[in-house]
């Protein structure tokens, strides 16, 4: 192994580990702000520092002609949509299960992958499909299956995380099309870029302004700066690092990583249980999202 792929697993590990912190994080900053509040200051934070490393590292290009549309509406889905059913489903969601539940995006692209671009679904994935779903009603219910008859089947933070879940699976195969015409990080930036002039809207007519700010504690500010400078600026530099030197499938397979620290680290800060039938629902979404991700698709 060379210094330089020691050097890329590093990152592209950092930003799935930061990526699975996030929903701790935003559970805290969450006690002391709005929703609106806080997705709008941590995209606040977040673009100056993707487009300021984007100005160091000279990755600065004009963008092609017609492609603003495209933008804003990855903008509008993958931030401003995104963002607001997270960030309004970790009020009832616990981290740890709202992680494992965003685990299973890639199954969700698979299917409109299938359903909108008739790409081949192999028996592996559909197996894939069937075991991370089981997973998913595992972790969700706790094991209760008798929820599912009873209506007390997960909380709607658990609903709006799968439907997330959904529209990140939306979102990144339109951005497979934009993709073709402009480097990943420049997207990224721009993206998020408008994706936050949506936020400023129901921030300012929806949300309580920066009034919600004056009493945030400490614990808060350290959360929304977390999300602000790692989540939304740092791990993406990183991430387009990784995926500069190694494959795209093995920089991806660091995702896996995602969910294992949140719950650690849901844990340790919030008091989340472990327990093994949430351990044995995460296994299965993981398995599931394994065997749809395998190249061969039989």
């Amino acid at each position: 192994m060379t210094k330089k792929e020691a050097v890329a697993i590093f990152k592209a590990a950092f930003a799935a580990s930061v990526w699975g912190a996030s929903f701790i994080a935003t559970k805290v900053a969450l006690q002391g702000l709005s929703p609106y509040s806080l997705i709008w200051a941590r995209f606040a934070i977040g673009v100056p520092v993707l487009g300021g490393a984007l100005f160091f590292r000279r990755q600065w290009a004009g963008l092609p002609a017609g492609i603003l549309p495209s933008l804003a509406l990855l903008g509008f889905l993958g931030v401003a949509l995104h963002q607001w059913l997270q960030s309004v489903g970790l009020l009832t969601a616990q981290a740890s299960t709202s992680a494992w539940i965003i685990t299973t995006t890639p199954v969700f692209i698979a299917l409109l992958g299938y359903l909108v671009l008739k790409e081949r679904l192999g028996s592996a994935k559909v197996a894939g499909i069937a075991v991370a779903a089981l997973g998913v009603v595992v972790v969700v219910s706790k094991g209760d299956f008798s929820s599912l008859l009873s209506g007390r089947f997960g909380t709607v933070g658990d609903f709006l995380m799968v439907v997330s879940a959904v529209n990140w699976a939306v979102f990144s195969v339109i951005s497979r099309v934009v993709l073709r015409r402009c480097p990943a990080a420049l997207m990224m930036f721009y993206v998020m870029g408008i994706g936050w002039l949506f936020l400023n809207v129901p921030f300012f007519l929806l949300g309580p302004g920066f009034v919600d700010f004056i009493d945030l504690n400490l614990s808060g500010w350290a959360g929304l700066f977390f999300l602000g400078i790692f989540c939304s600026g740092l791990a993406y530099v990183f991430w387009y690092d990784a995926l500069e030197v190694m494959e795209a499938s093995r920089v991806g397979a660091f995702m896996y990583l995602e969910p294992l620290v949140a719950l650690v680290v849901a844990a340790l800060v919030l008091g989340e249980p472990v327990t093994f039938v949430v351990l044995t629902g995460g296994a299965m979404i993981l398995f599931g999202v394994w065997l749809v991700n395998r190249s061969s698709g039989k």
